[in-house]
């Protein structure tokens, strides 16, 4: 049986008077694609930024891979972020600002960021600044810096933005390839052909409740 890989326990979130999150309890299980959807407003990104430790919660507790987020670590190690738009240094080539975020941690070389570029349809020899990039190669570059150092986990929240059919189309085959390896991915997708194709499980966020829809 898979274990968990995200556990979600009694969370909630409050801004001030305003309540983003409320009691959201749930078991996100390894090697599978969970789907989140649900309006702008609805929470699922302040939730996917709860799970990175990027905002703490005002109340529960959420473990990654059995670590408590904020209490064990910081951030979440093995996991692959897509949140909001990627900021790249806009003076930058892509391939500099891949080889700089990489040398943080060390994890991968210059040939796999080479292929990683690649892989989502862009060239690693192209000079342009990526302050030059349309929306979608700036999207196309996000999803190389969440999955170029092949985390088991990764947290996508539309990732799918700014992307031409074709674009829709190569990133799908992308996901449905990482989850054969066995990676865990939570998708937040206002594309209801995303949800259908993609995903074992799916939630759905209203006004900060979350609901099991499959």
């Amino acid at each position: 049986m898979p274990g968990s890989a995200i556990s979600i326990q009694n969370i909630s979130k409050t801004f001030g008077d305003t309540t983003v999150l409320r009691e959201i309890s749930r078991e996100f299980e390894e090697g599978q694609v969970h789907g989140i959807v649900g309006n702008n407003g609805s929470g699922k990104t302040v939730l996917m930024k709860c799970i990175c430790g990027f905002l703490p919660p005002t109340r529960g507790r959420i473990l990654v891979q059995g670590k408590q987020v904020g209490r064990d670590m910081d951030f979440p190690d093995d996991t692959g972020i897509i949140i909001e738009t990627p900021g790249f240094l806009p003076n930058l080539s892509g391939m500099k600002n891949l080889e700089l975020l990489a040398s943080l941690r060390r994890r991968v070389n210059r040939e796999c960021i080479r292929e990683t570029i690649q892989r989502v349809g862009l060239d690693p020899d192209m000079k342009k600044p990526v302050g030059k990039y349309s929306l979608g190669m700036r999207q196309r570059l996000g999803i190389a810096q969440a999955i170029m150092e092949n985390p088991s986990i990764l947290i996508l929240d539309e990732p799918f933005n700014g992307l031409d059919k074709n674009g829709v189309s190569h990133m799908r085959d992308i996901i449905k390839a990482l989850r054969e390896q066995g990676k865990t991915i939570l998708l937040a997708s206002h594309n209801q052909m995303d949800i259908d194709e993609l995903c074992d499980t799916v939630c759905e966020m209203d006004a900060g409740v979350m609901t099991m829809i499959k």
